[in-house]
């Protein structure tokens, strides 16, 4: 995978995610059935996108393994939310939330490998990891939280992990060694 590819997947992967967000946020009464379809598909592509990125440029990429962890959580939680949309019905905050608080991590903890290696723009991975952490932790606070109010956070949490995926994409030119 060359690096234009990497630049577009992140860039499609952030589009679908802030669309998901957009949609939330457009449609606050949405079935929470329906609002964890979409909140697993975005979560899969995004996923995918992530160990693709790091199996083409493991090599020659700062920073890749934590592209990869990131990658495989969003996967593996994407799947149960895919597959068991009952339980995820009871439990979305819970596996939103765990989503947030690990993608949240990952990305703050790379935002110093980042800087180690002098790349210019590592501020902006620290600052959305950190945001992406605490919303995960909020939402942890109140899991019993109304449909709007979910679908409120979830479209709001989406656009930030589609902001951050874009941002991998328009600084995906300095990851590369």
């Amino acid at each position: 995978m060359n690096r234009t590819l990497s630049r577009v997947l992140w860039i499609i992967a952030g589009v679908l995610l802030i669309i998901a967000g957009v949609l939330c946020l457009a449609s606050p009464g949405v079935a929470v059935e329906s609002l964890a379809l979409w909140f697993g598909l975005a979560m899969l592509f995004s996923g995918i996108v992530d160990v693709a990125v790091f199996a083409a440029g493991q090599s020659c990429m700062a920073g890749s393994g934590w592209f990869l962890v990131d990658g495989i959580l969003t996967i593996l939680l994407s799947l149960f939310l895919l597959f068991d949309q009952w339980f995820t019905a009871l439990t979305l905050p819970f596996l939103f939330g765990m989503w947030l608080m690990f993608s949240g991590i990952t990305k703050f903890a790379n935002s110093f490998e980042l800087k180690r290696l002098g790349i210019r723009g590592w501020g902006w991975f620290t600052v959305l990891g950190l945001v992406l952490a605490a919303a995960g932790f909020l939402s942890f606070l109140e899991p019993v939280a109304g449909l709007l109010a979910l679908s409120i956070l979830v479209g709001v949490f989406f656009l930030l992990q589609g902001i951050a995926s874009i941002l991998r994409g328009c600084f995906s030119s300095r990851f590369w060694l």
